[in-house]
């Protein structure tokens, strides 16, 4: 019994130095170059986030869009205007400035028209993208001490990305409540039901 325990302390502790030998050996900073572009990445997800909102907006019947869940939530209109006016609010915190007569307090509020809507999204899209695109990677590792004290630029871009795809979750459940397909779901059935056909 003494030999197992000694021998298992004599194992722990040879572990234990082989860490620390490796520890060691590790330099203090990570020079490792980032596993993916944040700026391309975040204008991909940003992109592909404004074409389903858009596509569902397009493909909701018009009397859906004053649709909500209950009286104390956003509907189907409220909520696409909101993804909208966030692109102007969140990209505000780094300097950008919104377009004249831009009002994040009224903005979610002001159309239920399909055809405005679909504007507006796509006008907030075109603004977010040339703002982003407009930064270097020196401004994406800007500090914004007010955000954090280690919170930078690149944080609001990442924050505006999260905030897109929660607010696109949001609305395929609002659909789904109503028996809806999203349009990319149903294209995706289609072709997944064309492939088994001509198997």
């Amino acid at each position: 019994m003494k030999k197992q325990i000694l021998s298992s302390i004599c194992l722990a502790s040879a572990l234990n130095a082989g860490a620390f030998a490796v520890h060691a050996q590790t330099p203090g900073a990570d020079t490792t170059a980032p596993s993916y572009d944040m700026k391309a990445q975040a204008l991909l997800d940003l992109e592909g986030v404004n074409k389903k909102c858009v596509d569902l907006a397009e493909a909701l019947p018009a009397d859906k869009l004053t649709w909500r869940p209950s009286p104390d939530t956003r509907s189907f209109a409220e909520v696409f205007l909101h993804v909208a006016a966030e692109r102007y609010g969140i990209l505000r915190m780094m300097g950008a400035t919104p377009p004249a007569g831009f009002n994040g307090r009224e903005y979610e509020k002001s159309t239920t028209d399909r055809e405005r809507i679909v504007e507006d999204l796509n006008q907030s899209w075109d603004f977010a993208s040339k703002t982003i695109n407009g930064m270097s990677n020196a401004d994406f590792a800007k500090l914004m001490p007010k955000l954090g004290p280690q919170a930078n630029e690149g944080d609001v871009v990442y924050i505006l990305v999260a905030d897109a795809h929660e607010h696109l979750g949001q609305l395929v459940a609002y659909s789904r409540q109503n028996g809806i397909v999203p349009p990319w779901t149903a294209e995706a059935q289609k072709k997944k039901a064309a492939a088994a056909a001509g198997k």
